[in-house]
């Protein structure tokens, strides 16, 4: 265990903040309203997003601009242009929160960097801990602060806190959650590095599991699996990815919320992937239940429910 020391000082520790998401404007806002508010923030340039393709800013610079906070937007947070930016704001301590740039040296050596992790580290290190900890369909996970290092999330780790995953929870409700508690850890971390308390243990790598990146191909649900999983892609996927079942036209139905039932479905529907609709209910057959699709989203459509989506479109046969 080793323990970083900081001259004590009242009105909190300057620190520079690094982040990209939604997630991490959340935390950044947290971090603003603390001793601790940044005098400078990183996040990648502008992109083109949505059907429109419009310019749109990320979330964590528009965070940065609602809150006056001077804002250095870069592809390469390792740019000479970048690094002259924030060795110019002199922090002593760099938060990075779903920022999505590999730092390199020299910014590893020159700074103390603390990594804000949505996940019980080391379980779940890399790019996607939220959805994959509940495709796994685990009960447990968690916020953890560690040392940015050259490993992929191997740093030692300073404050990490339990979150409940909620039977119901999909990524949109687990990841606000985390990122609330993200906020208050984050400002603990520093609240302690400030009294020269913050202390870091060295992870046990034996214990370590890893979150790749969704790939386009895990968007899609695969009727042959059981229904209990399928209820779990679908809500470690909603709303940001989003899953999709491949239809029998070659046309593709979007799933915003679904519910799993072992039982046999309206008409004792067995061969998976058979969709069965009601008046006002769409049912997919699975391998070992029935997917209640209670929310589905049609190409080129807003999300709408079974119901309307039946008044106005004709129903499915069967999902490939």
């Amino acid at each position: 265990m080793t323990r970083l020391r900081s001259d004590p000082i009242h009105e909190g520790v300057r620190t520079a903040y690094l982040g990209t998401s939604e997630f991490a404007a959340t935390v950044l806002r947290r971090l603003a309203d603390s001793p601790h508010h940044p005098v400078l923030v990183v996040t990648p340039p502008d992109s083109r997003r949505g059907r429109g393709r419009k310019l749109t800013p990320p979330p964590a610079a528009e965070a940065a601009r609602e809150l006056g906070l001077e804002l250095h937007q870069t592809a390469d947070v390792n740019s000479d242009e970048s690094l002259a930016a924030i060795r110019a704001a002199k922090p002593k301590a760099i938060v990075v929160c779903a920022f999505g740039q590999l730092v390199k040296e020299p910014l590893l050596s020159e700074f103390l960097m603390l990594n804000v992790h949505p996940s019980l580290i080391p379980r779940w290190r890399g790019a996607a801990p939220i959805e994959r900890v509940l495709m796994a369909g685990e009960g447990l996970t968690g916020v953890t602060i560690m040392r940015v290092t050259a490993g992929l999330d191997s740093g030692p780790v300073a404050l990490a806190e339990e979150v409940r995953v909620k039977e119901n929870d999909d990524y949109a409700s687990l990841s606000a959650r985390l990122a609330s508690t993200a906020g208050e850890v984050v400002v603990r971390a520093l609240d302690a590095l400030a009294e020269g308390n913050l202390e870091f243990t060295e992870q046990n790598d034996a214990h370590a599991t890893y979150a790749e990146k969704i790939s386009p191909e895990e968007r899609r649900l695969d009727p042959s699996r059981p229904v209990e999983e399928l209820q779990r892609h679908v809500r470690a996927l909603t709303p940001h990815v989003g899953a999709y079942l491949e239809l029998d036209d070659g046309t593709r139905l979007g799933v915003r919320s679904a519910v799993a039932v072992h039982r046999q479905g309206p008409n004792g529907s067995s061969k998976p992937g058979k969709i069965v609709a009601t008046d006002d209910e769409l049912w997919l057959v699975g391998s070992d239940g029935m997917l209640l699709l209670e929310v589905v989203q049609p190409p080129g459509k807003k999300p709408m429910s079974a119901a309307d989506f039946l008044r106005g479109h004709p129903a499915p046969k069967k999902a490939t």
